[in-house]
């Protein structure tokens, strides 16, 4: 809106009424208005004034006090509380009807609020089996700590990081080995630190040993590090990490060994393993190559094996069960998605 431009003030002295000046000569004098006569208003017709659009109704001047916040257990009474002190401020009576709406919804409001926040605060609260409908039957996981990875060193970036060409593990390898899991017996020859090419070779038959260690000294083999541990179940687990010069001489050891759609050099074990065509890689980290093997094609059967290729490091996963009892294929496979997120 513009502003008005105020009118000019009035001279602070009084006017000086100026004398009477007579016509100029030959100036015809002209005769005095005659005076309007008043008109009567009450006879005129005057158009209706248009209504004004109704507003909506203006709450009390004054504010209501605001409440204390409203406890979840009591919620009827902090209702009942807000309807009063709506009721106590006057106002006009169709302001008084708004008003009484308002409070009306705001007692269901916080009716219903309370009553949704203790179920919220109660679920979270629980766990997820003691929840109806979501509680989860034990599968034959295996309770793992939590994983992190190690930390590096300063200004060197993981594997698989776009700067990483050579995708060089820069971390301990020692370090990127999965923990046992609670409840394990440690094995007192692989306790997760280095072990020897002759530890390694060891769960190979004797036959290939001579052939394998050849192919590790002509590979620019860097070091070896190993965890091993047995469940109550009687599962024993074994977990090896090979680490290379680069990721050619990686590559170079899973194709001179055959490991592909064949576990390659055998275990040293009774029965040749088959690729087990059931194992999904949902798991598996992207530029890295997962290869699982079973006594069957499904995987079952008394022992589980995988190779793990990330990048210049290429890990061995077994579990196995003596005499005639089945290793569960289920933290078999938990051990290797975990593993691989270890070395992605």
């Amino acid at each position: 809106m513009t502003e008005q431009t105020a009118a000019p003030t009035a001279a602070t002295e009084d006017p000086v009424a100026p004398e009477q000046e007579l016509p100029p000569t030959g100036a015809v004098p002209v005769a005095a208005a005659e005076p309007v006569p008043a008109t009567d208003v009450s006879t005129m017709d005057v158009p209706a004034a248009e209504p004004v659009p109704a507003t909506e109704p203006v709450p009390a001047t004054e504010p209501v006090p605001t409440t204390e916040p409203v406890v979840a257990t009591e919620p009827v009474a902090a209702a009942e509380q807000a309807l009063a002190a709506a009721e106590s401020v006057p106002a006009p009576k169709s302001s008084r009807r708004v008003l009484r709406a308002v409070a009306r919804w705001t007692a269901a409001v916080l009716v219903l609020g309370g009553l949704g926040t203790g179920t919220a605060l109660g679920i979270t609260s629980m766990e997820r089996t003691d929840v109806p409908g979501l509680a989860t039957e034990d599968d034959g996981r295996w309770d793992y700590p939590e994983l992190s990875l190690p930390a590096l060193p300063a200004g060197l970036p993981r594997p698989f990081n776009e700067d990483n060409v050579a995708e060089v593990h820069h971390a301990d390898l020692r370090k990127l080995l999965i923990p046992a899991p609670a409840g394990a017996t440690a094995d007192k020859k692989l306790t997760g630190g280095w072990v020897s090419t002759a530890q390694f070779v060891s769960e190979f038959r004797k036959d290939k040993r001579g052939e394998l260690t050849q192919l590790l000294d002509d590979s620019a083999l860097r070091h070896i590090a190993a965890r091993g541990w047995t469940m109550p179940d009687g599962t024993r687990s074994r977990v090896y990490l090979l680490q290379f010069n680069s990721t050619a001489y990686a590559q170079g050891l899973r194709d001179d060994t055959y490991v592909s759609s064949t576990p390659g050099i055998p275990l040293d074990w009774p029965t040749e393993l088959q690729m087990d065509e059931s194992w999904n890689t949902g798991g598996k980290v992207p530029e890295t190559a997962v290869y699982a093997f079973g006594e069957t094609k499904t995987g079952k059967g008394r022992i589980h094996e995988a190779y793990i290729q990330a990048g210049d490091t290429l890990a061995l996963v077994i579990h196995s069960q003596q005499g005639k009892k089945t290793a569960e294929q289920i933290p078999f496979r938990q051990t290797l998605i975990l593993q691989n997120q270890l070395l992605g």
